[in-house]
């Protein structure tokens, strides 16, 4: 971890200036009326010309910003700054484009933060391969538990140009950061920041693991006080190491073992801090219980440690800490327990859409039937089922990729019992609870973590975990 001083940059003036906005997203149309409304000449590029495009078009025309349809490859004439949507590879022709010219390339968080004022609420920054939603938001409510004005943004919630740019003033800001914000975001520059775990995922967008582990790492540039980084997962730490931060910012770690100083963790059913004490090689501050977290499963209770860092790197007591954590209520489709038929327990974990969040919420249980598949954007299963396979009672198969699964096990857990179910339209999650139960024992968890991406059969995992929710209400029924 490099120390020095690091320098914010300050709000951009775009009056007059020449701005192309790739994409009609949900961030694309606010950073476009943004930038109008400070006097750039805006031109929005999209490449699709669908009917809803034309909706969207029409109401940016109307307010005298430029839109092309149909053609996101090229770069328009005098772009003198290029804002894009998250999702736009870095490889697209527009982004080659202005790298030939010069012209740079921002995000929209990016975009919030050199808008920001003088008095602008600091950050403490989130992101990870999995778990960043959780504690972002564990945060803003041990945040709010400390009596401070915050709000969860970026990823989720509110937008960072929202939280930024609207009339309500904040103390602090807890913003979740996805690696494709982060590519887009060079001069972010947090309070603190954590970087809750690394696996493969999104590669296809990345290019390269690598390429994925340093986006990543941009979340760590410029901190001031801390650096979190899991004691689990050596590649999180390295990226504190690679860090240029600001002098007498701390490498704090979180560990669900006993902590050594400079870190928080568990000792006895008890979260304990190490790091934010006085004299912490003897001294260490209890700061809630494995019960105050909801659901005590272990890759929850790390986000919960991860989220008391960065609170304890703001200077909120330990009190607020078990408060905000008992007050923390998780969104739907993150290891909800759906109901208890015939002693069997439904575990609805549809959010986890990767093989690590899968793997973390196998973790959780001693005796599964399995529900997994869909669309696996490139995983490979081999570790998953491998670290997994004593665990498992049964699995069922659904999705268009299922069969990578299904030879997996096959390698690695040929004794589990395996239904391969050869549908992915949204009614197979019937038949697919249906076999689980008849697979299950009393005191077995049927649990849906797909493990993959749900766009093959659903809109989205919502759909798919709510899918799953009313097969179990028809199981009781």
């Amino acid at each position: 971890m490099g120390s020095r001083k690091v320098t914010s940059t300050v709000s951009a003036d775009f009056q007059g200036k020449h701005v192309t906005v790739a994409g009609l997203g949900v961030s694309g149309i606010p950073a476009a009326k943004v930038l109008h409304a400070r006097g750039a000449l805006v031109t929005v590029v999209n490449d699709g010309d669908d009917a809803r495009a034309r909706e969207q078009a029409a109401e940016l025309e109307a307010l005298g910003i430029t839109v092309r349809l149909g053609d996101g490859r090229t770069l328009p004439e005098g772009t003198e700054l290029v804002v894009t949507s998250p999702g736009w590879k870095p490889g697209s022709p527009l982004f080659e484009a202005a790298r030939e010219a010069g012209v740079e390339v921002w995000g929209d968080v990016e975009l919030a933060w050199r808008l920001r004022g003088p008095d602008a609420a600091p950050w403490l920054a989130i992101t990870g391969t999995n778990g960043k939603t959780t504690t972002t938001q564990m945060l803003a409510s041990i945040l709010k538990a400390a009596g401070l004005r915050t709000a969860a943004v970026g990823n989720i919630g509110i937008s960072v140009l929202d939280a930024v740019l609207g009339e309500e003033r904040y103390d602090v800001l807890a913003v979740e950061l996805s690696s494709y914000q982060l590519h887009w975001a060079p001069s972010v520059r947090a309070h603190s920041a954590a970087v809750l775990n690394l696996a493969p995922d999104h590669l296809d967008w990345h290019g390269s693991m690598e390429a994925y582990a340093r986006d990543k790492g941009r979340v760590y540039e410029g901190n001031r006080v801390a650096c979190v980084y899991n004691v689990a997962d050596k590649a999180t730490e390295d990226l504190v190491r690679e860090a240029d931060v600001e002098e007498g910012c701390r490498a704090i770690g979180f560990t669900l073992g006993s902590p050594g100083p400079s870190q928080l963790g568990v000792v006895d059913g008890i979260l304990v801090d190490r790091a934010f004490v006085e004299n912490r090689q003897k001294n260490a501050q209890e700061l809630a219980e494995v019960s105050d977290v909801n659901p005590p499963a272990p890759h929850n209770i790390a986000n919960a440690l991860a989220a008391a860092a960065l609170a304890r790197a703001f200077g909120v007591p330990a009190k607020a800490v078990r408060d905000g954590l008992r007050a923390f209520t998780p969104d739907a489709h993150r290891i909800a327990h759906v109901a208890d038929v015939d002693g069997v327990a439904y575990v609805d974990d549809s959010k986890a859409t990767n093989t690590h969040a899968a793997e973390a919420s196998l973790a959780a249980y001693e005796s599964i039937v399995w529900i997994a598949g869909g669309l696996a954007k490139g995983a490979s299963f081999d570790e998953l089922v491998a670290k997994s396979a004593k665990r498992l009672r049964g699995v069922v198969l659904i999705g268009a990729d299922r069969a990578l699964i299904r030879e997996a096990l096959a390698r690695h857990a040929p004794e589990v019992p395996v239904v391969d179910l050869d549908r992915t339209d949204t009614g197979a999650m019937l038949q697919a609870v249906t076999e689980a139960k008849r697979l299950a024992q009393p005191g077995d968890t049927v649990l849906l973590a797909p493990a993959c991406a749900s766009m093959d059969m659903f809109t989205n995992y919502n759909k798919r975990g709510d899918a799953f929710a009313e097969a179990v209400r028809e199981l009781g029924s």
